[in-house]
């Protein structure tokens, strides 16, 4: 397949990015830093701003599926903001460029701990990750609204780690994934395989899902 991913120098996106090049796909890598990705006959940087929706859509365009790890940074003052006119830019980036299929990788906080109650809401969720996961829960809550893109949003379990590779995991709708001993984990490894798999083989549209072991 021919993929455009976003975010291929983060903490997700450099998993996914090993994933597709693995797996044989063409990798057209949208970046500000070309010169951070590793050099791959399979791959093809363009520099691009996430945030600016006609930059997307000429470097999208033609490609089969769009892959989005896009994150502003856990840093970052303004990551909610800057979190929800990214995803927007590049949601209608997509749009414009006539991708229909656009997988998104998404945060854990939206999910349901109980009927009606997201974990972002509890009162012990993280305050460093809090601004994050209410950008990723408003983004979802806009793509639900989406009615051209054949969107998925993927959610991490509440644990997500740096760990092997297994090509093993569980698939979840709207609630946190629990395991023996408390909420579900997964390597960025085997979110990447997930994803990846999505991407290969559509099993969801129009919907949110989460893995974890």
């Amino acid at each position: 397949m021919k993929i455009a991913l976003i975010g291929a120098t983060g903490f997700v996106g450099t998993a996914l990015l090993t994933e597709l090049l693995q797996r044989g796909h063409q990798v057209t890598a949208l970046v500000r830093h070309p010169e951070k990705l590793p050099q791959h006959p399979q791959l093809h940087a363009v520099r691009a701003d996430a945030q600016d929706a006609a930059q997307v859509a000429a470097a999208v365009a033609g490609h089969d599926a769009v892959l989005s790890a896009f994150n502003p940074g856990w840093g970052n003052p303004d990551i909610y903001a800057q979190f929800v006119s990214g995803s927007r830019a590049i949601a209608a980036g997509v749009k414009q460029a006539g991708v229909a299929r656009y997988l998104v990788v998404g945060g854990a906080g939206s999910l349901e701990i109980a009927p009606g109650m997201q974990l972002v809401d509890t009162d012990d969720f993280p305050a460093e990750w809090k601004q994050g996961a209410l950008g990723a829960r408003d983004v979802l809550t806009e793509l639900r609204q989406e009615s051209v893109l054949d969107w998925v949003f993927l959610s991490p379990p509440v644990f997500l780690e740096p760990g092997a590779r297994t090509g093993q995991y569980r698939v979840g709708g709207d609630q946190v994934l629990m395991g023996e001993a408390g909420p579900a984990r997964i390597s960025v490894a085997d979110l990447a395989v997930a994803l990846v798999d999505e991407a290969e083989t559509p099993r969801h549209h129009r919907q949110r899902f989460t893995v974890g072991y």
